[in-house]
Order: C-alpha cells, then sequence, then structure tokens
C-alpha cells in the first residue's frame, strides 16, 4: 500500500481514512474500553462503517477525519476529527480515539493533536476549538489541557453512560493560547 501522510510528525503522521480502516474502525468502536468515552451506545455495523467513510468526502466543510498513524511500525493506531465546523464563527470541535490499546498513554494523542491544532488554526484560520469529554474520562480532560484546552462549563448529569448521569465537561482552547504551547512543542516535541 501507498504510504499516504497528510499532516506529520515525528512520531505519528495523519492521513485521510481509506476503506481498508473500516475493520480496524469496527473493531475500537465495539471496544468497550473505547466506547465507554463515547456518547455512542449503539453497535457500530460495518454497513454504517462503510456509509460513513464513502459520504465523508460531501461533507468535508463541516467534519474532517484523519486517522493517526504509529510513524516506526505504519500502524492505523487511532483517529482525529474536527466536527461542526463554522467557517462564519471560525470555530469546530475536535475529537479523538486512540483505539490500540498498546499506544495508549504514550504521547502519541497529544502529538496527533498537536499537528492537528496546527492544521486548524494555521491553515483553516480557525480560532477556537472545543471539545467535549464525559466527566469521569479524566485521562481526556488531562491530555486536552496539555493540548491547551481549559474548561468552559459542566453540563451536570448531561450523558447516561455507565448506568448513571455523567457529567458532561466542555472545553476549548483558542488560538493565541495554543501558539506558545506549539512553539514549545516544535522545539522540544514535547509537552511536558
Amino acid at each position: 500500500m501507498t504510504r499516504i501522510v497528510f499532516l506529520a510528525g515525528k512520531r505519528v503522521y495523519l492521513r485521510p481514512p481509506m476503506k481498508e480502516d473500516v475493520p480496524l474502525f469496527l473493531k475500537w468502536m465495539n471496544d468497550e474500553e473505547v466506547n465507554q468515552y463515547l456518547v455512542a451506545f449503539l453497535p457500530f455495523m460495518e454497513a454504517d462503517e462503510t456509509e460513513w467513510l464513502e459520504n465523508l468526502h460531501k461533507n468535508k466543510n463541516e467534519n474532517i477525519t484523519l486517522v493517526i498513524v504509529h510513524r516506526k511500525t505504519g500502524r492505523a493506531i487511532g483517529t482525529i476529527g474536527l466536527h461542526r465546523i463554522s467557517w462564519k464563527d471560525r470555530r469546530g470541535t475536535t475529537g479523538a480515539v486512540i483505539g490500540e490499546k498498546r499506544f495508549r498513554n504514550k504521547g502519541y494523542g497529544s502529538e496527533a493533536k498537536m499537528l492537528f491544532l496546527n492544521y486548524a488554526f494555521n491553515t483553516l484560520n480557525l480560532r477556537k476549538i472545543c471539545s467535549t469529554v464525559l466527566g469521569f474520562n479524566k485521562r481526556s480532560v488531562r491530555y486536552s489541557e496539555k493540548c491547551g484546552y481549559r474548561v468552559e462549563g459542566v453540563l451536570k448529569s448531561h450523558i447516561f453512560k455507565r448506568g448513571e448521569y455523567q457529567d458532561e465537561i466542555h472545553m476549548a482552547v483558542f488560538r493565541e493560547d495554543w501558539l506558545p504551547l506549539w512553539k514549545k512543542f516544535q522545539k522540544t516535541g514535547s509537552l511536558s
């Protein structure tokens, strides 16, 4: 398979999804360890994933989804997306998943997020990027904060998940607050 690179980092690169990715998407999104952090609650079906992939190009002005690939192995390890893009308001909402368990908690998601934020701010000219996190997903809150996001509000007992109502945390990062982190990240390759 030809290697396609849309955004390149040191340890990961981002590329458009391909039909060969559908089995991976199904595996990740139906994995209880992954989907516990998603608002979705129904099983992901192959036909639905295939249709979603085939229709991505139809709404790329509102949604951009890329696959996170581990550079060293060439293996797809997750996805990252920018959704509900408002060109008038110059904002959008990100979401990301590291589906391959052995690649979690190693900084690959943070690197992918920084590459993606650079694209959102410095190519698409957006000014604010939002994200929502289920209250019990402390790892996602920490990773978002590392990338410059701050909590803007909490919707109490808003999403039913894990047998009870969970808080939904609304976070956002503005371009001017993110730029110093990006400059440091470019020099050191780290957010620590």
